[in-house]
């Protein structure tokens, strides 16, 4: 098999190195990822500046781009194979419920599954994971079996940060919900000008049996199927009613 391995975290952070090594094993593996680190960066594109392609070592290419610029110029030109899966992550911490709005892990994947690739975009459960090869094993073990559904799917995968063994299981979850984000945060700077700083993510709102959050909170990896679609389908007929 050929993978495409991208990230949000940097062609050189830990997660990613980690799963390249891993599915080595298995194929032939390239990454293209930012030149540096693009977390919640979402599903932007770079369409007003000119990108460069670096080659970093063999199979190892950096942009000085968000994530969703790796794949889609990897995918629509700079590659000269077509891969059979993307993988985005490993992710230095988690992409559960509303982050999944947000992550560039998630938007990497988004946008091969957009391209017609079977997509997984891979969290760890918390930031500053000691367990990245458990997440590297996981993928390595699921990639058989979505291979074999024969269906181009995007998958959000969120790994427990614990050894292999120590992993109580498998759910298949819909996406939680956060409340909402913590309020910023300002300090003044040396010249006395405020400086701000987005606030925390929300605990979980939404978060009981059958949800990522629930899964992860019970030492379970996580796969929940996603999809690009943002139409709200509980609301059409009632839009329909009152506003035509």
């Amino acid at each position: 098999m050929k993978f495409l391995l991208s990230n949000d975290d940097g062609y050189f952070a830990p997660g990613i190195n980690e799963l390249a090594h891993t599915l080595s094993s298995i194929g032939e593996v390239v990454i293209v990822a930012p030149e540096e680190n693009k977390s919640a960066s979402s599903s932007s594109l770079t369409l007003k500046n000119p990108l460069t392609i670096t080659e970093h070592k063999k199979n190892i290419y950096y942009i000085n781009g968000t994530p969703t610029d790796c794949v889609h110029i990897a995918l629509s030109g700079f590659l000269k194979f077509k891969p059979d899966m993307v993988i985005s992550g490993i992710n230095d911490g988690p992409n559960m419920g509303d982050d999944t709005i947000y992550s560039g892990t998630v938007a990497a994947a988004m946008e091969g599954y957009l391209l017609d690739i079977p997509s997984l975009a891979v969290s760890m459960s918390q930031y500053d994971p000691k367990y990245y090869a458990t997440a590297g094993q996981v993928v390595l073990g699921l990639i058989p079996k979505i291979k074999d559904l024969q269906q181009s799917m995007l998958l959000n995968i969120n790994v427990p940060d614990l050894p292999y063994d120590q992993l109580k299981g498998l759910e298949i979850t819909r996406l939680g919900k956060r409340h909402k984000a913590e309020p910023i945060i300002h300090h003044p700077n040396q010249n006395n000008k405020l400086m701000y700083w987005v606030g925390a993510a929300g605990e979980p709102n939404d978060g009981g049996p059958g949800t990522d959050f629930f899964a992860i909170k019970n030492e379970k990896i996580s796969i929940s199927p996603i999809i690009s679609d943002l139409t709200n389908f509980n609301k059409l007929d009632l839009l329909k009613e009152n506003l035509i």
